[in-house]
């Protein structure tokens, strides 16, 4: 059942433009894989945008590209009437958010606060209640997508909490990704994320036990791919993962130490819920061998070295 939508007593945000259509302000805390694309398509729309990471040296594509660049994270909350943030797993992204200089320290009403980060339900909601008690407004919006589309501007984001917050940063959205949907209560976006990505390592375990029995069997490769991309089982993923795992293109879009970080809240949600899960943990054990072969910084389909 969908949960309640949750009404908003923060102060409405204050939209101080200084864009070219007098858009609001916008912060992007973590320019990894996903946040230097993310926050350059928004450049490009118009929006003043100002970074920061925690490796200050990484912020420069997007600098380069338009936008200013912070001190701290709590610099960019005081200069932006929305800031959001696209972390690597619950740890840094508490740590963004709740420790010294973080969002936090600066966030007052008519603020508002966009985690896209893939986290777990009490970490979003341990953010939530920090940005709140502060009069701000939070959304958590993990995306569903990876390096390509976030370069594209076709990402998918999974929204939950303050309603207001969402229908003020769509315009932000709609720059970044292709599909927003707004999911309900804070904690509804991580979980539908961490459904989503337990299912999608999940099946690039199983396409990499496929293409093993077909190398064992003497198939031709190509014509495996042939086989799946036109068949029931054709997916995007398939069709895209197969070339890299037969050229060994382990370029990470998504990386696997991070993929087997969902897995792992994906089976943590499902053991507090009680529901079992015994094809999805064992895919887990997959990426936890081959994060421990020396993979965990290749693309998650390097899952498929432990088959070699």
């Amino acid at each position: 059942m969908r949960s309640a939508r949750w009404a908003s007593t923060a102060t409405p945000l204050r939209m101080n433009g200084g864009g070219s259509d007098d858009k609001p302000r916008v912060g992007f805390l973590g320019m990894g894989i996903m946040g230097v694309p993310m926050s350059i398509n928004l450049v490009k729309a118009g929006f003043p945008v100002t970074v920061w990471n925690r490796t200050p040296d990484k912020c420069a594509p997007a600098v380069q590209a338009g936008a200013t660049q912070a001190a701290t994270a709590s610099e960019v909350v005081k200069s932006c009437d929305i800031t959001f943030a696209m972390l690597a797993d619950p740890v840094a992204a508490e740590a963004v958010a709740l420790g010294p200089d973080g969002v936090a320290e600066a966030m007052c009403a008519g603020k508002g606060y966009v985690d896209v980060s893939t986290i777990d339900p009490d970490s979003a909601a341990k953010i939530a209640a920090a940005i709140r008690n502060k009069g701000g407004a939070y959304l958590e919006a993990p995306v569903s997508g990876s390096k390509k589309p976030a370069e594209d501007g076709t990402l998918i984001f999974l929204c939950a909490g303050d309603e207001a917050l969402y229908t003020q940063c769509r315009e932000a959205l709609e720059v970044m990704g292709k599909k927003h949907l707004f999911l309900g209560e804070v904690g509804a976006g991580a979980k539908m994320k961490l459904v989503v990505n337990m299912v999608m390592g999940s099946m690039q375990v199983a396409y990499s036990e496929g293409f093993a029995l077909a190398a064992a069997a003497q198939l031709n490769l190509d014509d495996v791919m042939d086989v799946v991309n036109n068949g029931a089982i054709a997916c995007p993923m398939f069709a895209l993962k197969g070339q890299h795992m037969k050229a060994g293109n382990q370029q990470p879009a998504f990386p696997l130490k991070h993929a087997q970080k969902d897995m792992k809240l994906a089976l943590l949600l499902a053991d507090e819920l009680g529901v079992a899960l015994p094809t999805s943990a064992a895919a887990n054990e997959q990426y936890k061998r081959a994060k421990g072969r020396g993979k965990g910084d290749e693309d998650f389909a390097a899952v498929h070295s432990n088959y070699d």
